[in-house]
């Protein structure tokens, strides 16, 4: 299943013995979708409902397609199912495995056992054609130069600062090296980006999430809060005692409309909803994971990085220690003992950027030690070459 597919046959009519594509589902609606999304793509498509288990059952008897998809909603062992589909599938085969499980634990086990990509209802017919294309050639398509950049920012725990260095980063990249940028801040409840950008949040992000198919230019326009000639915020701030967690479905479209908008498209998440987002955290992209330097920070630390996985190609987290040496913070060997493995960004603790932070943005860009320690992360996201910030491990050889 893990073999990458020869693009050579694409666009012709394949035997009789091995159809372009096969699906197995029950849902009329990811029927719907798929036909959709496969018409152009492949000259044959089987559709069979039925569940993983007759798939592994038709397979072990008949040619496997070049194109595979199962529905393994309702399975009690999904990532058993399809280890079993591996045994009976023909090298070459790319499967597509689609459920109803928002997890991302899942997601990561059906990936390592080597199928295409998970996807959980309901379906965004742009990614899985996204995803098909690559079955079908093997090749992933690199964004261009103009391509947006996602820079997802994640706080391991509430107060790390998380959106004092989303909200300062934005700025610098649209203030400073004048590229076009939007802040996307997802807390619907609580977020402060608005706050620090002097804004004044609407309702209509809570909007756009809810109705993504009123989502338009001409929405946009009017949904998205000017901060700058080249920075926009999309924010709200709804009631404290609402609780509805956007699906990630509403948070994939209306990021998929933002592209072609933005050269830089920054989303604070708050960690509470990162279970729900594991298809956006997939995307290429910066996560740009914020710890304190605390002992529980460490921990958290650790935590997170087991659930965003490794670095790739297209997506790396980059782990920023925030407020080193403040008090309770751990010694910079301690702490390094503790994670594993150094930040990629220190800032160190500094009692006037905690005042600026209360103040806004037009203060925060007066702290330089803030901004120094943030002048790496500038240059990684812009793509220019960084002004060397000392390392962890630097600063440790230097005292010994």
């Amino acid at each position: 299943m893990t073999e990458e597919l020869n693009s050579a046959s694409v666009g012709t009519a394949a035997p009789p013995s091995r159809v372009s594509a096969m699906i197995f589902t029950r849902d009329r609606t990811v029927e719907d979708v798929l036909r959709g999304c496969l018409e152009n793509l492949v000259p044959t498509a089987e559709f069979i409902k039925g569940t993983v288990e007759m798939a592994v059952e038709q397979l072990a008897q008949r040619a496997s397609p070049r194109l595979l998809f199962v529905d393994v909603s309702g399975s009690p062992e999904p990532v058993a199912r399809i280890n079993e589909l591996a045994q009976v599938c023909e090298p070459g085969t790319g499967v597509i495995v689609l459920g109803d499980t928002n997890d991302i634990r899942l997601y990561r086990d059906l990936r390592n056992a080597g199928v295409v990509e998970y996807f959980f209802k309901p379906l965004v017919g742009s990614l899985i054609t996204q995803a098909v294309n690559s079955a079908l050639t093997g090749f992933v398509e690199q964004p261009s130069s103009r391509t947006s950049k996602f820079v997802f920012v994640i706080g391991v725990r509430g107060g790390v600062g998380a959106t004092t260095l989303a909200t300062s980063a934005a700025w610098h990249l649209a203030e400073e090296l004048q590229r076009r940028v939007l802040l996307l801040d997802l807390d619907l409840y609580a977020g402060d980006a608005a706050l620090q950008l002097d804004a004044v949040p609407t309702h209509a992000l809570y909007e756009a999430l809810e109705r993504t198919e009123r989502v338009d230019d001409l929405f946009l326009e009017r949904a998205l809060i000017p901060v700058s000639p080249r920075l926009s915020l999309l924010a709200s701030l709804e009631p404290i005692d609402g609780s509805v967690i956007p699906s990630e479905a509403s948070v994939l479209s209306l990021l998929e409309k933002l592209m072609s908008r933005y050269r830089y498209v920054f989303v604070d998440i708050p960690a509470g909803m990162v279970h729900s987002v594991p298809q956006m955290l997939q995307l290429p992209s910066i996560c740009l994971l914020v710890s304190g330097a605390t002992l529980v920070s460490a921990r958290d630390v650790m935590r997170w990085r087991a659930i965003l996985g490794p670095n790739t190609p297209e997506r790396k987290t980059l782990h920023i220690l925030n407020r080193t040496g403040s008090h309770g913070s751990l010694p910079d060997a301690e702490f390094l003992r503790v994670v594993g493995e150094p930040p990629d960004i220190t800032i160190p603790y500094d009692r006037a950027i905690g005042i600026a932070s209360k103040l806004g943005m037009k203060e925060l860009e007066k702290c330089a030690s803030l901004q120094r320690g943030l002048a790496p992360l500038y240059a990684m996201i812009a793509g220019e070459p960084a002004r060397g910030q000392r390392s962890m491990i630097d600063r440790l050889l230097r005292r010994t």
